[in-house]
Formats: C-alpha cells, structure tokens, sequence
C-alpha cells in the first residue's frame, strides 16, 4: 500500500537548519518517514490535492529535539527510597548510587526504566535519544531489551552499552560482546529491510529507527586493552563510541596515573575519537585537549543540569564553540525535558562567569543547531530540521506567542516563553506518536503503573 502524504497546514513553522526560518500560515507536508515540502500553506497545499490535512492554526510546528546524551536506565530512579550514604563528591556519588542502581537492574526493570524514559522525552518533545546504558548484572541482550521498549513507543535512538573494567573481566567481556552483538543484529535487520523494499517497490534505504554505538564508561574505569578492544569493534562497524570525559577531576587524576597523559590524549592514542564519537561532558580539558578534539571531529555534549547536581563544575561550552568544536546539549538522565535544558545552558555560563555578556547563544547552537549535526551523524537520516528530504520527525506545540515571533527572536520565545507541556503532538518517522497528549502507540498510564511497582522492587535491590 503506498505512503499517504499528509500536511500540517496553517501553523507558525520554525525549520530550523544552518537557515533557519519562522513561516507564518505555513505548512509541512510529509509521505512516509520523509518530509515532502515546507513552505507557506498557500503554495505547499495546492500541490497536495487529496492529502491529509492536519489543521495547525495557531499552533507551532517545530522539529522534535535530539537529546544527545542521556541515561534511561536512571529513570527508575526518580523519588528513590533506600538507604543510601551520603557522598562528598563525584566518585562516591557513582559507587552510593548509580553502580548500585545499575547492579540491581534486571531485565524487566531495564524494559520499563527505558520506556517510562522515553515516554518522558516524547511528552517534551524529544524525537531521537541517544543514550547510554548500564545494567552491569544483566548485561547480555540488554540493549535488545531497551531497543523492544522504544521501538514500541515509536521514538528514533542510537544506543550503546556501557563496557567498563570496574566490575571485573567477565562483566568486561560481556559489554564488549553486548555492544558488538547489538550492532551485528541492526545490521542484519537493516539488510533484511533493504532486501524486502527493494523486492516490493524497487526502494528502501535500509534505515530504521534504531543505530548503536560502542559504549565506555570513562577513561578511569577502562583498562588500555579494554580502550583498544572497543575501538576496534567500532571501527570494523563503521560506528562510533559513547564515553564520559573528564567529568570530574578524579578522571583526569586517575588518566595522568596511568599513562602520563591527559583523557583526551589518552582516548586518542586508542582510537577512540572520531566524527561519529560522543565525548560527554569535557569540564576539566586542556586547550592541547580541546585542539584534539576539533582535529578529529569528536562531539561533544553539554550537560548543565547533571553537572550542577554532581558539583563538578562547568564547561567551557563558550570557549570550545568559539575554538570550533561541535558541542551538542544533552540531560544525562536528569531531566526528561530539552525546554529546562536549554533554560539552565542558557543561564549557567554567564552566571559561571559573572558577566551578563556570556552564553546568550548556547542555547540555541547546541540544541537547535548542533545537536541536528550531531544527531544525523548517528542516525538513518537528517533530524533536527524540516526540510524536503528529511525525516518527518516534528512537534506541535500550543503556543500563541504575546509578542512577534520571528527567526531573529526565536530563541528568546524558546527560552522565555516556550515549555514542555505545550507540545500537543508528536510525530516521529511520519507516524503520529502522541497526538493530543495522548500517546497512540502504547499505554502509558499502564507502563506508569508496572513502573512504579518494579521501581519499589528496584530499590529494595539496591
């Protein structure tokens, strides 16, 4: 059966892009998972006679958000009632808390931590995840587990498992053969996809909702083979790798112990970065640090919500834009929001300064700019922006703005204005996920309720 065009038709349309646009009484027609046009309704419509039309008046369509950095596994956590010792600073936070938590994870508490995550993001409109994962006791197929939760709900992610050395070499062994097995069964599907397609219509590209990444813990929980085992996997799959860095200085300490050398340098002398490689955090680099990222590409994700929660100190998110390092936003698990992530970008920098002049951008170029770049590295497709050819990933929001609303003002109404609850709808890969705040793939109020019952089971764990 042939793809039926549809056409979000009379709302106010932010493109986004490296150009970004604000079309008044404009209109995105979709056929598939790809955007067929985007202009005013006036000239887009005509051409779309017998089209379904989604009326949009006022309304504001938008791309959906990439979160580019977070944990869904961390989602069970919210409100969490265990006896758990107070820490003095980032590494006793992790060995109290979240290898604990990550320890007590079984199968079924990783399936709902992921999909009351997404479910989440959704509500705020995050149409693509990427996202880190850990449940270092039940290890194999856990990615096969969060990817069945997401695909369920409908939401596009690139996904990796945590390998680390830090609970000894057989949970080693096991990350390394999760992360690997994981993207050699994407790859299977994707060829089966694309062998099907091409049997029915002579099309398809093979891509799909889901793609992976090798993931590291951080440069002081992985041993030098560990560094080299990963980057090989990566490199042989044409994929890149999801690792923390310098988060807090205990990383860098532990990284000059073992090699003389910094995080950055290290994970370089291991192959580790690259264009399809997501650095998370980078608080405590070197300029030569930040050189080496600009030099092979790597991205990088801010994450100022979770950075101010740990105290372990703020970004240099200016500086490295200004260096030309591409630097994404992410919520590293502690928000479900991209609107409040964006709002504590947007303050913490000038703050972090003490000069009102400082960060008035950052918000903007991390979100709606650099995590699209960010985003279509990792993905089968172009995200982060409506424009002909890319993926009909979109979110409309009820927002009737009291003051002109133009591309030259955007991000003050996204900062000031805009918020999470206003998303009504949310369309991912042309398929309406939520509409109307109510979600039409899965039951959310039933996932709600079976989570809160495993997240009791999961703290007792603990």
């Amino acid at each position: 059966m042939p793809d039926v065009t549809k056409i979000l038709k009379g709302g106010t349309v932010f493109t986004g892009g490296s150009e970004p646009q604000v079309i008044k009484g404009g209109a995105v027609t979709f056929e598939g998972d790809r955007i067929v046009a985007v202009g005013p309704a006036s000239e887009i419509a005509p051409g779309h006679r017998g089209a379904e039309v989604i009326d949009t008046s006022g309304k504001l369509i938008m791309p959906g958000f990439i979160n580019a950095h977070t944990h869904l596994y961390s989602a069970l956590a919210r409100g969490l009632m265990a006896e758990i010792a107070p820490s003095g600073n980032f590494t006793e936070i992790l060995e109290h808390l979240w290898w604990r938590l990550d320890r007590a994870l079984t199968h079924e508490h990783t399936w709902y931590s992921a999909a009351i995550g997404a479910l989440d993001l959704v509500r705020s409109g995050t149409t693509t995840i990427i996202d880190h994962h850990a449940s270092q006791v039940s290890v194999t197929d856990s990615l096969a587990n969060v990817a069945d939760a997401l695909e369920e709900i409908g939401i596009r992610a690139n996904l990796c498992f945590e390998i680390s050395d830090r609970n000894g070499e057989t949970k080693r062994e096991e990350g390394l053969a999760e992360n690997a097995a994981f993207i050699q069964e994407l790859a299977v599907s994707a060829s089966d996809s694309t062998r099907g397609a091409a049997e029915d219509d002579g099309g398809g590209d093979g891509g799909g909702l889901l793609t992976a990444s090798v993931g590291l813990h951080a440069s002081f929980t992985v041993d030098d083979e560990t560094l080299d085992r990963a980057g090989d996997i990566a490199r042989d799959a044409g994929v890149g790798c999801h690792i923390h860095v310098a988060e807090d200085r205990a990383d860098v300490d532990d990284s000059l112990r073992r090699c003389g050398k910094r995080v950055v340098e290290r994970l370089q002398g291991h192959g580790i970065l690259g264009q399809k490689t997501i650095a998370a955090h980078c608080i405590h680099i070197s300029e030569h640090e930040r050189d080496i990222l600009i030099d092979t590409g790597t991205m990088v994700v801010h994450n100022p919500q979770s950075n101010m929660n740990n105290a372990v100190g703020c970004t240099d998110v200016p500086g490295m834009l200004e260096a030309g390092v591409l630097v994404g936003l992410g919520t590293d698990g502690f928000t479900g929001s991209m609107f409040d992530e964006m709002k504590v970008a947007n303050l913490i920098h000038r703050h972090h300064a003490g000069d009102p002049r400082v960060g008035h951008d950052v918000a903007e170029r991390l979100c709606l700019r650099n995590n699209a770049v960010i985003g279509s590295r990792l993905v089968n497709g172009t995200v982060g922006e409506l424009s002909a050819g890319s993926l009909a990933d979109i979110i409309v929001l009820d927002y009737d703005p009291p003051t002109p609303l133009e591309a030259a003002n955007f991000t003050g109404h996204v900062i000031f204005g805009l918020t999470g609850w206003m998303v009504e709808t949310v369309i991912i890969g042309g398929r309406e996920i939520m509409r109307d705040r109510e979600f039409t793939t899965v039951d959310a109020a039933g996932t709600a309720a079976r989570a809160r019952e495993l997240a009791r089971d999961l703290w007792g764990r603990m």
